[in-house]
């Protein structure tokens, strides 16, 4: 069996309004989607980031896979490789916030997209799960978040109806999002971003989530956007309220001093994003929680390798997420459900998806009490729907966005805005 067709379909799909440390979601979010097919007729599918710098990445190492050996991995290294070192690519706006469009990681972040298209097509060629591909099963199912944001209630500048979520900016309204959240997908866990109004207010947020759901487990993440001694501050505010805390300073020697502080269980996808920062991190002891991401950590396998190396050294681990669809929402399942370790329930933006957004045939997956399902479907388990896949790189070549850049698309509101971290 060997590859006979590469497609890479670059996509935009809506995104809220979103308030974060850097800014503000844009109108669009943008997304790639992969589809392999082999001589034998055997399809694989993956999905990864959609901005321009990594689309002229797969567009190199599109021609070298023809041919490929849909099993031969690390043939799929060396090609990337290849092309990695043959590419000259300028860093995202994003990549302080958004570890993906680091050029550093255009390596590992290829290597990822093209490995999950290929796992699926060994997968489905022996009609397993690709769960299968990494080892087998340890839980049928893999629990989710809630992930909550203060937001607008619409698009200064969007050329669709706002979204029925409506403005979040003070505590009662985050709290309705929450319920709205419960009421939905049956979340039993909350993630707040924060590092967006001032500290005392996101406070008072995390408490009235605690008043509201008592003895659910609820975290904070600022995004590096505050300053050590506030993070110290509210750290001691916040004591006995959060599972644990995530990325409030910006950079791993802030973070090891926050925990020599207050003792309290840091997480972090901002300053451990590779083995390397692993290993600083094990001698600072920074952060206790690792939040793994397949698609800058180099792939399923290496993400595996990442959630021992947490087993060995006596850390946690769970999952960070960005704008995605059901394609990356079912590899991180399936990785997920192939791990012994994953200490807390994952995050995911995927309740915030327009279900008319979805490209995966069927629509929008379904959460069950909070997790998504495994199943015994092959590969991935999802298939492409062909006319959304249209619609949405229609929407793609029409949306004039493309790379990320919350930091401009907040000076529409703010034009004073800086975007300095950190900045409380």
């Amino acid at each position: 069996m060997k590859l006979r067709s590469v497609k890479i379909t670059p996509i935009a799909f809506r995104d809220p309004p979103l308030l974060n440390a850097a800014g503000i979601h844009e109108p669009y979010a943008l997304r790639s989607i992969i589809e392999l097919e082999s001589d034998t007729g055997q399809i694989g599918l993956g999905e990864s980031y959609g901005d321009a710098s990594f689309l002229r990445l797969t567009s190199a190492l599109q021609p070298s896979l023809v041919g490929l050996d849909p099993f031969d991995l690390n043939g799929l290294r060396a090609r990337v490789q290849k092309v990695v070192s043959g590419t000259r690519v300028e860093a995202g706006a994003e990549f302080l916030l958004a570890p993906g469009t680091d050029p550093v990681k255009n390596a590992q972040k290829l290597f990822s997209a093209f490995e999950v298209a290929m796992l699926d097509m060994q997968a489905r060629s022996l009609d397993r799960p690709l769960v299968d591909m990494l080892g087998g099963r340890v839980r049928d199912e893999v629990p989710f978040s809630a992930y909550l944001f203060f937001k607008y209630a619409h698009h200064i500048d969007a050329d669709y109806p706002a979204d029925a979520w409506g403005e979040t900016l003070t505590p009662e309204q985050l709290v309705v999002q929450a319920q709205t959240m419960v009421d939905r997908h049956g979340f039993g866990s909350f993630k707040l971003k924060g590092g967006v109004l001032p500290p005392d207010q996101e406070l008072a947020s995390i408490q009235a989530l605690a008043r509201h759901f008592p003895g659910k487990p609820l975290r904070i993440d600022p995004n590096g956007n505050w300053s050590l001694p506030t993070a110290i501050e509210m750290g001691r505010k916040l004591e006995g309220l959060l599972e644990y805390y995530e990325d409030p300073c910006p950079t791993l020697a802030d973070m090891a001093e926050l925990h020599r502080a207050t003792g309290m269980p840091l997480a972090t996808n901002m300053v451990v994003t590779d083995m390397a920062q692993f290993r600083e991190n094990v001698a600072a002891n920074g952060c206790q929680i690792i939040l793994s991401d397949h698609h800058y950590w180099g792939g399923l396998r290496e993400t595996q390798l990442l959630a021992r190396m947490c087993e060995v050294f006596g850390m946690g681990l769970s999952m960070h997420s960005n704008s995605h669809l059901g394609i990356s929402l079912m590899a991180m399942t399936h990785l997920a459900a192939s791990v012994p370790l994953l200490s807390y329930a994952c995050d995911t933006h995927y309740p915030w998806l327009d279900p008319a957004e979805e490209v995966i045939q069927g629509g929008q997956l379904r959460f069950h009490e909070g997790a998504i399902v495994l199943g015994e479907a092959p590969g991935l388990g999802v298939d492409i729907d062909q006319d959304a896949l249209a619609r949405l790189h229609q929407q793609f070549l029409e949306c004039g966005i493309r790379s990320r850049n919350d930091a401009a698309q907040m000076r529409k509101y703010q034009p004073e805005w800086g975007g300095q971290a950190p900045r409380f």
